[in-house]
């Protein structure tokens, strides 16, 4: 039995903890709960799963984690707002189900320098393919890693023709079911750029060996290239349900969380190359993620504050990634990486990014 803090349980990553936490009673028990302002649903969930120990935002998750006896926490905020529980968790020697990104980009070498070898359990489904992968070798014997992307709802688009995008268009992703940021960055492909610096600070594998394959179908999750030219892949229906489950049981599976490829049914998986040109993100994330310091933040926080401006009607789709980048540009990091210096490259990056888009 595994004592399980869900952060962010009344978001996508959360609800969908719980129902396997619901459905397997045997495995896991909640041992805490925490939202950002969903104060009704919270409770009633509190209430289903018999726990007292919950909390509102970020700075009394952190403080939830601290307190409450737990083998693992779910870290399922959206934002680098999660940097906090993240390193609570760490900290308290908790396994961290990570599946808050964000944290460990922004963080970046303050969290692994807490994190004991197999503490962050990636629950991402890419990077839970990844790790499931990465059992089939030595870290030694990987040449690259390669993340799969949906391609989102504009795939095949030119970038002339992402010029009119709206946000309703934007959130109509094709596969996945989730809240409007991740959404809207898997169309700008923000998310995969975040997913591939994740990547290379989760596994040590450098950037220049990690690439990004479009396959459409979302049923390979991503893949490990080893050295003897042999291409190990995760695959399963899209179902978040899987690597959750995995992140909270790590290293051993939950019978019955997912459904199985259906092998009796003809199906076609294709993989495409990105489009670079369309979709600069990936390239523009691998830049940031070489220079480390503190560009991963200003590079998420300038996002976070294009998306807002896109759904508000403030800025155009292209816009977004134009807005990252010239944020970026700009800025001069610190020679010092402290949680001080994270904040202050954070709050620079959000008021250049909004000044930048008031014109």
């Amino acid at each position: 039995m595994r004592r399980v803090i869900v952060l962010g349980s009344t978001g996508s990553i959360g609800t969908q903890a719980l129902d396997v936490i619901r459905n397997n009673p045997d495995l896991f028990e909640v041992a805490g709960l925490t939202a950002g302002s969903q104060t009704a649903l919270l409770a009633e969930q509190a209430a289903e799963f018999g726990t007292e120990h919950t909390a509102l935002g970020s700075d009394e998750a952190a403080q939830l984690v601290r307190d409450v006896d737990a083998d693992v926490v779910l870290n399922g905020i959206t934002g680098s707002v999660g940097l906090g529980p993240t390193i609570a968790a760490l900290e308290a020697r908790r396994t961290l189900a990570l599946a808050n990104k964000e944290s460990l980009i922004v963080g970046g070498p303050l969290v692994k320098k807490l994190a004991s070898p197999g503490q962050i359990v990636p629950v991402d489904s890419e990077h839970s393919a990844i790790a499931q992968a990465l059992r089939s070798g030595s870290v030694d014997e990987v040449r690259r890693l390669v993340v799969t992307a949906s391609g989102g709802p504009f795939r095949g688009r030119s970038r002339q023709e992402l010029v009119d995008v709206t946000p309703a268009q934007a959130l109509n992703h094709p596969t996945w079911d989730m809240g409007r940021v991740v959404t809207t960055n898997s169309a700008t492909l923000v998310n995969k750029g975040l997913e591939v610096i994740e990547a290379h600070l989760l596994f040590d594998v450098p950037l220049d060996r990690i690439d990004v394959a479009v396959h459409p179908q979302s049923i390979v999750h991503s893949m490990v290239e080893f050295i003897d030219g042999s291409t190990i892949a995760q695959a399963s229906p899209p179902d978040m349900r899987l690597p959750i489950a995995l992140g909270m049981a790590w290293p051993r599976r939950v019978a019955g969380v997912g459904a199985p490829i259906d092998w009796t049914t003809a199906a076609a998986w294709t993989f495409e190359p990105l489009d670079d040109a369309a979709f600069p993100a990936v390239q523009l994330a691998k830049c940031v993620g070489a220079a480390g310091a503190t560009y991963p933040a200003v590079f998420n926080a300038a996002n976070e504050q294009a998306v807002d401006a896109f759904h508000e009607g403030r800025l155009s789709f292209l816009g977004i990634v134009e807005t990252i980048e010239a944020v970026v540009d700009r800025h001069d990091a610190p020679t010092d990486l402290t949680l001080e210096s994270l904040a202050d490259a954070e709050a620079w990056a959000r008021a250049t990014a909004d000044q930048l888009i008031a014109g």
